[in-house]
């Protein structure tokens, strides 16, 4: 007969994916009644650990781990790259504008500078040291960047998530401050960008996973030349600079290199992960750059300026599309013959 206790620990297994638990189920259940005494079965639940646990070993499971069937190590090695590739580019972005600050402030009139460094100075030690930790805390993306290629998982988790802090303090504030909707969502949007590339990080790169690789680059000049291509995009095209769509330049690019790479190539048109993890990558800058077209409508903004963003949109709908259906059909073809 079924006791109670069992019946939670298999509704709690039930988190796993069916071919772990086909194989495992029994084993699992076996192994966490044993030593429970059966006059008490009825009246108790799993320990608040050991479903944790279960959880985490159906994030492992179904993230490609060994022995894992062919969708789940693809799922993997999207998660896994998606992660990567988003902590590039907000890696770079957070160079590129500290960077270009640090031109800017070196060149500025002294009245400017003075009236910037305003808000670090003359309201206490705590705000200044406040200030100084959201200014600080983007570039910890690089620190991310740098511990992931060395295969450093935990002191990339907690870079990640020091990182991703200031975007969820930006969304407070906007929303505290009585912000129109539109520059609420579009915080709002940042910070879950910053959160989902967390997450990814954190469930794609488990104990099982392989070590981070970077395709069609080595991870020191795709850094640099991320920054470099960001850099240059605000410089030459100020109006990047205004609406914050390096980050859409930056994908761009990159996506048109897999795409020049997929016709040279057969290995490259064979892998479904590349194209799948940049669309997601790129879905996520469509929603910051629809969000960013919806602001400068509202601002009555010059129309060089919307044409610009309008443009940069849809270029990142249409790449995001095409590396969706390519990812597609390279996914199911490698499914049918694995």
């Amino acid at each position: 007969m079924t006791t109670v206790i069992e019946q939670r620990y298999r509704t709690a297994l039930r988190l796993l994916p069916s071919y772990y638990r086909a194989e495992r189920e029994e084993e699992m259940v076996e192994t966490y009644l044993d030593g429970i005494d059966e006059r008490v079965r009825d009246e108790m639940r799993p320990a608040l650990g050991e479903v944790a646990s279960i959880a985490a070993l159906a994030i492992r499971t179904r993230m490609g781990a060994a022995g894992a069937p062919a969708r789940y190590a693809a799922l993997g090695a999207v998660v896994r790259l998606f992660a990567l590739l988003s902590v590039l580019l907000h890696a770079a972005s957070a160079l590129t504008e500290q960077a270009l600050f640090f031109t800017w402030f070196g060149a500025a009139p002294a009245q400017d500078r003075e009236g910037y460094l305003g808000d670090f100075t003359g309201h206490g030690a705590a705000p200044a040291l406040y200030e100084a930790l959201l200014w600080l805390l983007p570039l910890a993306w690089a620190v991310v960047y740098l511990a992931l290629i060395r295969d450093h998982r935990r002191t990339a988790f907690v870079f990640a998530a020091l990182a991703a802090l200031p975007d969820l303090v930006s969304v407070v504030q906007h929303v505290s401050g009585g912000r129109d909707t539109v520059s609420v969502a579009l915080s709002l949007a940042t910070a879950v960008f910053s959160w989902l590339t967390v997450l990814a990080l954190c469930c794609g790169f488990h104990c099982d996973a392989p070590p981070a690789r970077l395709p069609l680059a080595s991870p020191a000049p795709a850094l640099v030349g991320t920054c470099v291509l960001m850099g240059a995009s605000i410089v030459v095209w100020p109006e990047i600079a205004a609406t914050g769509g390096s980050g859409g330049v930056a994908f761009t690019a990159a996506a048109a290199t897999w795409l020049v790479a997929r016709r040279r190539s057969p290995k490259h048109a064979a892998d479904p992960a590349l194209p799948l993890a940049l669309a997601t990558l790129g879905l996520a800058v469509l929603v910051e750059r629809t969000l960013t077209l919806t602001f400068v409508f509202q601002a009555h903004a010059p129309g060089s300026l919307i044409a610009v963003t309008t443009v940069q949109a849809g270029t990142i709908a249409l790449l995001a599309a095409a590396l969706t259906t390519t990812g597609t059909r390279s996914l199911t073809a490698r499914l049918r013959t694995g």
